[in-house]
């Protein structure tokens, strides 16, 4: 290594030091952020998958849980608040998970299967609990292939969300 490059390294090192610091300051907030809001986003992307609808259509339908159906006939407005909504929803779930079973979680080596099991509660619960009683009013009625295709997106939302308890409280 040249002489020239030693402080380059000496700065390089500390920033990462400093980040390192950070990352550990609040570790159960940040697994409740990462964890709610990657698999929040990807919750997203995975529904229009699932449908076939573009990702706007399918907010404008979250936020139609809020609104009715005038959500769907609505524009950005509306897409802004699905995504609070979903961001805000999946915030909450994050913070269940992370604050009842974070650290247990943690300090095993079996975090993947607290993570898909808690993706089934969450599946169940979103779709018996919180769309019946919300503005949709309305049962879910499952082909095969959406009851497999939204199971396993509810399976992928409860691991990211374990992933990230593991990484960030381990």
């Amino acid at each position: 290594m040249s002489p020239a490059m030693l402080p380059a390294t000496k700065v390089a090192c500390a920033r990462y030091q400093e980040n390192a610091v950070a990352r550990s300051r609040h570790p159960v907030l940040a697994a409740i952020l990462w964890g709610g809001l990657v698999a929040g986003t990807l919750d997203v992307g995975a529904a229009s998958l699932i449908s076939g609808y573009n990702p706007l259509i399918i907010l404008r339908y979250i936020a139609g849980g809020l609104l009715g159906k005038a959500a769907l006939t609505g524009g950005m407005n509306e897409a802004a608040l699905g995504l609070g909504l979903q961001w805000a929803m999946s915030l909450i779930i994050a913070a269940i998970f992370v604050l009842v079973v974070g650290r247990r979680v943690a300090a095993t080596r079996q975090w993947p299967v607290w993570g898909v099991a808690y993706g089934v509660v969450i599946f169940a619960v979103m779709n018996y609990v919180v769309v019946p009683l919300s503005a949709h009013h309305r049962m879910p009625h499952f082909s095969t292939f959406s009851f497999i295709a939204n199971l396993a997106a509810m399976l992928l939302f409860g691991w990211i969300i374990a992933l990230f308890t593991r990484n960030r409280l381990a």
